[in-house]
């Protein structure tokens, strides 16, 4: 291959270093895939500004970009405190909803008193400061015991590992930005804090409901969404899952997220949909040129484990080295897929295989056995190649389709380069033919493809044929 790109993609988070269009078209040509943008944060006016660079930034390179709108869900912080806050254990304070701060009673972003019950715990600051609730005094307050030393701070972030917040996660602001994000040119929308299917079939129908060709990425960082059953679930209803290892750890604790991600990783290859691995892969790079060995194995270990996207957040929305950081995830990327191969799962790929997975997995054996150097995919939707990705194949996946959305949906997807085309019988071979006269295949006079396709071009849901071609 005289082209050699990664298998595992790179998602990036805009913020204040990288809010400009140099920054985002630097970032895309050294190697993101995507980029995310956080509406905890920022103005509808900076996402309209952002949205144009992006797509500027990606006719420019010739290259599909994804973009992921991160909705904020019930995130729920301390208001303003008129000063940082020492606490010991044993004291007793309130969160307030209806009130501000004075002696012990502290603001609170969202009215817990609603939700919660006595006994459960409750973390505040990332969980520097764990409390219990040991009473419900109003209908707007709460009383927590302190059960270690701390400092309380405003607008810190407050987690509920125990709480049941009864499918109530998308907020009001997570409504305006759904509606905002339904009239943009929205790839991806990532639903935060999901405790169950049900909260990813309600946003589908809000999306569809709004015209949104959006597909759903739910963040899996609560207890109640690791649950066996519940997670097998989740998944089978979304488009992709999020690994939203920060808060995971908090609600959950730390030692459970390995085990968690390789689980996710391993139901969205067995059901075909987008994993992506996010929070702290290189955090060090916040302020540092280069990452530490551990980071690097930590990115590794992602490969190796075959998620499809693995994500930047402050490294690249409030870092000093954000072009460092994802030229250091592309040569760890590289280098890993080229020496060693994607681990297996049998243990949960196990089962009966829908035709779809089947003709897949069909494909890939049949490529690697006659030594093609390409899959190519005939794909309108997208779940064609999404499905061959699932395999993961060591071979580059030629997508061609007819829909924008779908080619910059796939610019997220397991070893997929997306390329945009008009329906035909032979969509797939005149962009192998064009694509070898180009050098793409390398120098080699004969170049063998197999190209997975349906025999009514640009029908969803119609693959059922393969065909290895020989490119001269």
């Amino acid at each position: 291959m005289s082209v050699i790109f990664k298998r595992t993609k790179i998602l990036a988070t805009l913020g204040p270093p990288t809010n400009n269009y140099e920054s985002i078209e630097a970032m895309a040509k050294a190697g993101v895939n995507g980029f995310r943008l956080n509406f905890s944060h920022g103005s509808y006016e900076e996402r309209d500004q952002q949205i144009e660079w992006i797509r500027t930034a990606s006719a420019k390179l010739g290259k599909p970009v994804a973009i992921l709108q991160d909705l904020q869900g019930p995130k729920i912080r301390l208001g303003n405190l008129t000063e940082n806050v020492d606490v010991k254990t044993g004291d007793e304070i309130i969160l307030d909803y209806a009130a501000e701060h004075n002696g012990n009673t502290y603001p609170v972003q969202y009215n817990l008193a609603e939700k919660v019950q006595v006994g459960e715990p409750i973390y505040i600051f990332d969980g520097k400061i764990r409390t219990t609730v040991i009473d419900i005094p109003s209908d707007t307050a709460i009383t927590l015991r302190v059960e270690n030393n701390g400092t309380l701070m405003s607008r810190k972030g407050i987690n509920l590992p125990d709480t049941d917040f009864g499918g109530d996660i998308l907020t009001p602001k997570d409504l305006k930005d759904v509606e905002y994000g339904a009239t943009k040119d929205i790839d991806y929308v990532a639903l935060s804090f999901v405790q169950s299917a049900d909260d990813i079939n309600n946003l589908r129908q809000i999306l569809v409901g709004l015209g949104s060709t959006a597909q759903i990425i739910p963040k899996i960082e609560t207890k109640a969404a690791i649950k066996d059953d519940v997670l097998e679930e989740i998944v089978k209803v979304s488009d992709g899952v999020m690994v939203a290892r920060g808060d995971l750890a908090v609600e959950a604790g730390a030692e459970v997220v390995p085990v968690v991600q390789r689980k996710i990783i391993a139901l969205c290859r067995k059901y075909g949909k987008l994993s992506i691995v996010a929070t702290q892969m290189m955090a060090s790079m916040v302020d540092a040129p280069e990452p530490t060995r551990a980071e690097v194995s930590d990115v590794a270990n992602a490969v190796i484990l075959g998620a499809d996207t693995v994500m930047l957040s402050d490294e690249t929305a409030n870092g000093s080295y954000p072009l460092e950081t994802v030229a250091a995830m592309k040569r760890v990327i590289l280098y890993t897929q080229e020496h060693i191969e994607v681990a297996p799962i049998t243990d949960i790929l196990q089962g009966k295989k829908s035709a779809r997975r089947a003709i897949a997995s069909a494909a890939v054996s049949l490529a690697e056995a006659v030594g093609a150097s390409a899959i190519v995919a005939e794909t309108r939707s997208g779940a064609t190649a999404a499905s061959i990705a699932a395999v993961r194949p060591n071979l580059p996946i030629i997508s061609v389709t007819s829909e924008p959305r779908a080619a910059q949906q796939l610019a997220l997807s397991y070893a997929n380069k997306s390329f945009l085309r008009p329906d035909g019988e032979k969509a797939g071979f005149e962009l192998a033919k064009e694509l070898k006269k180009e050098g793409f295949f390398g120098d080699d006079d004969q170049i063998t493809v197999a190209i997975v396709s349906g025999r009514q071009p640009g029908l969803i849901g119609g693959t059922d044929t393969i065909r290895v071609r020989v490119l001269e």
